[in-house]
Order: C-alpha cells, then sequence, then structure tokens
C-alpha cells in the first residue's frame, strides 16, 4: 500500500496553475494547509479576494490532482481568502515593489510581440480581426492577451463572449479570460452600454494602466485594437509601446484604401514597424461556388504596395479575409469563427494570416550564433 506524503500531496498540487495568473498555486503561496490522515488528504487552498471567479476551476483542479495519487481515498478541498498583507506580498512577488508600475512590453528585454490592429476608418471590421486572430494564436498554444484601446467603440468583451469582470490584486488587476486569451477593456470597468466621455489625456491615461496595471505574465503576443483614425490613442500606443508593430485593416474598395493609407503612413512620424495589410470583407464566396465582389477588389493591395512606397520597406498583403456571415453570427455570439468553424473560408484565411504572423521578424541566415564553431 503507497503511503501518502506531505511531498507527494505538495508535489501534486505544484500542477495546479492559477489561471489568472498562469503560475502553480505551490509557487504563490495559495497552498494554506495540508492534512494527512492515513489515506485521507484534506487541504486548503487561499484564494486572492472572495469573490474570486476562478473559485470553482482552481477547486475542481486541486481536487483532481489529489485524486489521481496513489493509495488516496477521500479528499477534501477547502477554500479561504488572503489577508490584505499577502496579497500585497503576492503582488510584490509578481510585479517588484516599485511605486509606480512599468509597462513589460516597453522593456529591451521583453519577448512580447506587441501588434497594434490599426485602421483609417470605422466598419473595416478591426475588432473582429483582432479577436479572431488573439484565438487562432491561442488555439496554437501561445499565450496571447487583447487590449481594447478603442475606448470610445469598445467592443472587445462581447467578441470575446465574455460578461466577467477584472479580478483586482492590491491595484494590480488580474484580466478575465476567454477562448484562452486574456483581455481587458474599458468596457469591463462602465455599467451597461454607459458612453465613456473623455479628452485626450483621460484616454492616455487608461491605456497606460491597462499596460502597467494589468498583470498580462509572460505572454508571446499582445495585439492591441486601436479605434480608427489617427489621434490620440493611437499616438499614445505609439509612445508607450515604441516597439508596437502595426497591422493595418482595410477592404477592398478603393476609398476605404485611401483612408487605410493615412493610417499606415503615420509609421514614418512614429517610426512603427508596419507588418502588413489585412483585406477584410473581401470577395463572398457564393453556395454555388462562384465569387462575388460586394465591397470591391483590390483595395488590400493598393495599401499596401503605397505604404512599402511610402516607408521604402516591403509591406505585404498578409490576407484577404472573405464576406462570410458566419464571422458575423459567431462574432454576435461571441464565438470567434477562427476556432468554431476552423473550415470556413473565413477561418482558413485567418489561419493563413496566423502562419505568417508567427514566423521570425529577422532571418537568422548569414548571421553569427555565437556557438565558439571554429573553421579549419
Amino acid at each position: 500500500m503507497t503511503t501518502i506524503t506531505e511531498s507527494s500531496v505538495r508535489s501534486a498540487l505544484s500542477r495546479v496553475e492559477d489561471p489568472e495568473i498562469g503560475k502553480p498555486i505551490t509557487d504563490l503561496g495559495m497552498v494554506k494547509s495540508i492534512g494527512i490522515d492515513g489515506a485521507d488528504v484534506s487541504v486548503e487552498v487561499y484564494l486572492t479576494i472572495a469573490g474570486c471567479p476562478m473559485r470553482d476551476t482552481i477547486q475542481s483542479n486541486t481536487r483532481a490532482v489529489l485524486e489521481e495519487l496513489e493509495g488516496v481515498g477521500s479528499v477534501t478541498v477547502a477554500m479561504d481568502v488572503m489577508s490584505d498583507e499577502q496579497r500585497r506580498e503576492l503582488r510584490n512577488s509578481l510585479r517588484g515593489d516599485a511605486h509606480e508600475p512599468v509597462i513589460p512590453f516597453a522593456q529591451p528585454d521583453s519577448t512580447t510581440r506587441v501588434f497594434a490592429v490599426a485602421s483609417g476608418k470605422g466598419g473595416v471590421g478591426k475588432s473582429s480581426m483582432t479577436v479572431n486572430l488573439a484565438v487562432a494564436l491561442a488555439e496554437r498554444g501561445f499565450k496571447v492577451g487583447v487590449l481594447d484601446a478603442d475606448i470610445y467603440g469598445h467592443s472587445i468583451p462581447g467578441l470575446m463572449g465574455s460578461d466577467q469582470k477584472p479580478t483586482v490584486v492590491d491595484d494590480m488587476i488580474m484580466p478575465p479570460i476567454s477562448h484562452g486569451v486574456k483581455h481587458i477593456s474599458i468596457g469591463q470597468f462602465v455599467d451597461g452600454n454607459a458612453p465613456v466621455v473623455w479628452r485626450g489625456p483621460m484616454l492616455h491615461r487608461a491605456i497606460q494602466q491597462f499596460l502597467g496595471d494589468v498583470f498580462w505574465g509572460d505572454l508571446d503576443f499582445l495585439l492591441m485594437d486601436l479605434p480608427p483614425g489617427t489621434g490620440d490613442v493611437a499616438l499614445s500606443v505609439a509612445q508607450l509601446v515604441p516597439n508596437a508593430e502595426l497591422l493595418i485593416v482595410t477592404t477592398p474598395q478603393q476609398a476605404a484604401a485611401e483612408v487605410a493609407e493615412r493610417a499606415g503612413s503615420m509609421s514614418q512620424q512614429t517610426h512603427q514597424r508596419i507588418t502588413g495589410v489585412i483585406e477584410n470583407m473581401s470577395a463572398m464566396v457564393l453556395e454555388d461556388g462562384s465569387i462575388l465582389d460586394v465591397f470591391g477588389s483590390g483595395g488590400g493591395q493598393t495599401v499596401a504596395d503605397r505604404l512599402s512606397t511610402l516607408t521604402g520597406a516591403a509591406v505585404p498583403l498578409l490576407g484577404q479575409v472573405p464576406l462570410d456571415p458566419r464571422l458575423r453570427i459567431h462574432g454576435d455570439e461571441g464565438t470567434p469563427v477562427a476556432i468554431t468553424e476552423k473550415d470556413s473560408p473565413a477561418a482558413a484565411a485567418v489561419g493563413a494570416i496566423v502562419d505568417q504572423l508567427v514566423m521570425r521578424k529577422d532571418s537568422l541566415a548569414g548571421k553569427s550564433l555565437g556557438l565558439g564553431v571554429t573553421r579549419r
């Protein structure tokens, strides 16, 4: 008969992560006590706050790993709540004890690729593209976050199918998670559909807080859904995260392409890299297989060509996402088409764009790898 020990119990608990923080509860000081009575095990786990939205998940995951222990009898999992001092210690362990939070994505050692999804005008599906790209990246195993920088026209929570509020731990904000993607939006802080009536300085401060006060963890990708145009928020993002790369969203219509070109040409002043152009609402594939160009054609390639000329660097057309009613339907339902209908033309187009985004920005060809190997 296998003897249950505290060491084996703690080893099992190390497999339980806090979903919001992404670290084992054993590393976060969340294991309050472990009791062993023969084969029976009782564990008490701390929650960060009393109304923790991940309570049931943490409790069920803790029970599951303990029930997998060889020879275990009954399992009891109780929950308690951290004190103010414990929350402060947790915050300091995650973010340091600096009085003013820093923006991790702007640090020289950051490994997170930040994409600022921009457009010249509204109504081109910029937010839909942001959400579908994010969930498609998460589906491939990447750690992904979405920041809804469109303060006035926030829509990310709805598109993600989330009505969950952020959790606050000693002035550190834990973003909700939906479809495996962390996301933050001003819509999570206002009542109902109340409008946000702010001037420029407050917009800047909101973006700064979303970047610095939110605990994003070790992200591979952060997508920022910018408002249309070249206003205050676009300038704030360029200032706060100067390494952010631009993804320009447009439609096939030539008039929309001209407006999108303005958003892209802003990079000449902000010195941001343009990763590429996405043409949304492209040719619609009908049931009989025929193609209908509802909004014309060629707008995306036009924008890519003009921006290549303006910047002196190759700006590719990353993809053309067809006009597909399912993209709209799943957006309204909060179930992005990129993961719910993977065989659809729209999902396939999003997947092809993701293929290009996950590639390295710089080639290693011709570069020394510093392996200390010499030729004879």
